[in-house]
């Protein structure tokens, strides 16, 4: 693809901005560890829930959603979908209480609810497993698709791709910290949402594809518009539907839907101002993520069955290509050759805008476990705030290498994706309980997180070829949950005193800690918080699923036509709206 003067220009424009904001919050991220990884405690809810949903939008997204939509139609985006049920869990039940721990990191989080030395491990192995494998899967699936787009769009090999897309990444990152990050998610979501619904409306209307009303009429595209996938064919409806809904999104860990929340996004509400803040970052988040991003990425996944029918057809368009990459997910970048000169160059910077939002969030992330949770903590207690901050800086870079080297070796996202929600099958249930129970001890965690990763490894090694992945997620879960919950009765209990002192701290519902408080004068005990009751927030959740379901189905009726069920799509959104209004005040305390 030739590239225009303007096109360039753009590119280069975005480069510049991106370095001109790192370096702009290069001092204040030098200042020591709070402000290299938490901007100083200070971001506001809107800048915060538009930095979440810049991370989540990643080089990566559409593809794998194209990937979805090309193989199973609209109603395979469910295995997504689904997770804005735990997701409006963490907004209403966990946001507050991860703000009200006042901890640096998550993974910190063992060592105010747990006791002795498995909690010291505990803490230290989950932050080079999670700092490291898990986060360079991650960055490794987004640099593929950094990879994918970069040879089918401007013809570069993998290695000419990756030092591209990441030198810049490393240098702001390395040099803002957080802020630098938060600042450039901003400015990058803006180029993502502006260049993607741009591109979509010139897909659609090219004269390959014939408009939208040609498109939706289509038989390689009519058959795949459903919102929901066929109940009388169970092959579908099962690993699509009913296993999303009813049991991966509570008993899956996965980075960016963390049951009972983690990673980035408790990151991000760490460095919230305050509760209300925290509370309505993830709202934000919840919101553009699952309701007012994906309809783009799902058009010009419809449009590519017209124009890439099949894989054949993509491998004779690309024949440059390498042939392990020709998999469905490559559809999208395929399509938006199609772009013309000057648009093309606003849609390959927003390309490289969600590829260094992602990237830039999973280093910073990932750095600040190994450097809190593991050098800090275990390597050099007495560390300056300066050599924290160097460490951090150093292991950035080191994390940047170490994903390039992993993305080379994966073939699409799709298949990357299932690898993650396997390891993390079974353990999601422990952490949405943890805050609850005050029976959950590390050995739990410990148990949950080898068992689910040794079933993964067999799964993907050594177990039946021919096993559904959706049946390999259910034995996974199976074995998992019963696995730690057995470990969880057969291990002491945490100390008393630890649990007294998590619950003081923490305050959450009085509901599974009653054994615990039975040993404490009521006087000790603080009150959970005024005006709220778990029953309200798990009330509050539902409507607030209602809400984004109703937005997102809303967009789908207008867009295929359907005036009837935008409308009653559209009622639905509006009734949660309402109900979350009135319940707002209550909720964020």
């Amino acid at each position: 693809m030739n590239l225009s003067t303007l096109d360039l220009s753009i590119i280069i424009a975005f480069f510049v901005v991106s370095l001109a904001i790192g370096l702009g919050a290069s001092r204040k991220a030098g200042k020591g560890f709070t402000e290299f990884f938490l901007s100083g405690r200070n971001m506001p809810w809107w800048l915060l829930g538009i930095s979440m949903v810049a991370t989540t939008f990643s080089a990566d997204t559409p593809n794998l959603v194209a990937d979805i939509v090309r193989t199973n139609g609209v109603a395979g985006n469910w295995v997504w979908w689904a997770f804005l049920l735990t997701g409006m869990l963490t907004v209403f039940v966990y946001a507050k209480l991860w703000r009200r721990s006042g901890i640096l990191t998550d993974i910190e989080f063992y060592e105010i609810r747990y006791s002795g030395k498995a909690a010291a491990f505990l803490r230290g192995f989950r932050a080079l497993y999670l700092g490291i494998f898990f986060n360079l899967m991650i960055m490794a699936t987004v640099t593929l698709a950094a990879i994918k787009i970069g040879g089918v769009m401007l013809g570069l090999s993998p290695i000419e791709t990756i030092l591209i897309a990441s030198v810049v990444t490393v240098i702001y990152t390395s040099l803002g910290g957080l802020r630098g990050v938060i600042l450039t998610d901003f400015v990058q979501f803006a180029m993502a949402m502006i260049g993607i619904i741009w591109a979509a409306v010139i897909i659609v209307n090219l004269p390959e594809v014939g408009g939208l009303n040609n498109m939706l009429a289509h038989e390689n595209v009519s058959g795949k518009l459903s919102f929901v996938p066929d109940f009388t064919d169970t092959k579908q409806l099962i690993p699509l539907f009913i296993i999303p809904l009813a049991v991966q999104w509570w008993s899956v860990w996965y980075p960016g839907s963390e049951p009972g929340g983690g990673g980035y996004i408790v990151q991000r509400v760490l460095s919230a101002k305050d509760e209300g803040h925290a509370v309505g970052a993830t709202l934000l988040f919840n919101v553009a993520h699952y309701a007012l991003r994906p309809w783009p990425w799902i058009l010009i996944a419809l449009a590519s069955l017209i124009v890439f029918p099949d894989l054949a057809s993509i491998e004779q368009a690309f024949p440059e290509v390498d042939k392990n990459f020709i998999k469905h997910d490559l559809a999208f970048p395929a399509m938006l050759t199609y772009l013309p000169s000057g648009l093309i160059g606003l849609v390959i910077a927003s390309l490289i805008a969600a590829y260094m939002s992602t990237i830039s969030t999973q280093l910073n992330w990932g750095s600040s476990y190994v450097v809190n949770d593991f050098y800090k903590r275990f390597i050099n207690p007495e560390a300056s705030e300066k050599d924290l901050v160097m460490v951090g800086r150093i292991s950035t870079v080191i994390l940047m290498i170490l994903s390039a080297l992993v993305a080379l070796a994966l073939s699409n996202a799709l298949q990357a994706f299932n690898i993650l929600l396997q390891i993390g099958a079974g353990t999601g249930l422990l952490f949405i309980l943890r805050w609850f129970w005050w029976r959950i001890n590390a050995y739990s965690e410990l148990a949950a997180m080898v068992i689910s990763f040794l079933v993964a490894l067999y799964f993907e090694f050594l177990g039946p070829e021919d096993l559904d992945d959706y049946v390999k997620l259910v034995i996974g879960v199976g074995i998992t949950t019963v696995g730690w919950l057995t470990v969880t009765f057969l291990t002491p209990p945490t100390d008393h005193q630890t649990l007294v002192g998590f619950y003081k701290l923490i305050r959450p519902h009085k509901m599974g800690w009653s054994k615990v408080l039975a040993k404490e004068s009521s006087d000790s005990i603080p009150e959970t918080r005024e005006g709220s009751s778990l029953g309200l927030e798990i009330a509050c959740m539902i409507a607030g699923c209602f809400t984004v379901y109703g937005l997102l189905f809303s967009m789908g009726f207008w867009i295929y036509g359907n005036t009837l069920g935008g409308l009653i799509a559209t009622v639905l959104s509006i009734l949660g709206i309402v109900f979350l209004r009135r319940s707002w005040e209550a909720v964020k305390k």
